[in-house]
């Protein structure tokens, strides 16, 4: 199985450098403007989020690289990236959905409603790569060639959602 690795080589190259640059790109965004997003737990943890799903996405992109890995073995390691970088994502859906983007509620403590959509969806692009990356590892584990399609995925949404954060992260958090 080790062809169906090798077919995706091309790939893996690019994803390793150019998510290195865009990871680059995020740490500088954040540093321009780290005392507002310090402020906010919500941004915060989005940014610890977008970090760790495009740090899983490059980290598994090298490792795909390994000469002699095997579709299960690749698998084990997503699964495990997975686990990791969804704890982060949990931790930053908590403070999303119960604290919002700066810590703050309403009078009523919950939140207005448009606010609590607009968390949801941001949750949910937040879970969208990780969610990719743990059914290609199981995909993977059980020797099956589709779960590098669902890695793929779960890379390159990671890769779109580290782009918008870092537009947050330079530009509109100074509106």
């Amino acid at each position: 199985m080790r062809d169906a690795l090798s077919a995706w080589t091309d790939f893996h190259v690019a994803v390793a450098g150019t998510g290195g640059a865009l990871g680059g790109l995020l740490v500088v965004a954040l540093s321009v403007n780290v005392r507002q997003i310090a402020g906010s737990r919500g941004l915060a943890a989005r940014a610890a989020a977008a970090i760790a799903s495009v740090v899983l996405g490059v980290v598994l992109a090298c490792v795909a690289l390994v000469p002699g890995l095997s579709l299960p073995g690749f698998g084990a390691v997503v699964l495990v990236g997975a686990v990791l970088a969804g704890a982060v994502t949990a931790v930053a859906i908590r403070y999303l959905l119960v604290a919002g983007p700066d810590g703050a509620h309403d009078a009523d403590g919950r939140g207005g409603t448009v606010g609590v959509a607009a968390e949801a969806l941001r949750a949910g692009l937040l879970v969208l790569p990780v969610l990719a990356f743990f059914v290609g590892g199981v995909l993977l584990a059980a020797d099956v060639r589709g779960g590098l399609v669902a890695v793929a995925i779960g890379t390159l949404t990671a890769l779109v959602g580290a782009v918008v954060f870092s537009w947050v992260a330079l530009v509109e958090i100074l509106r």
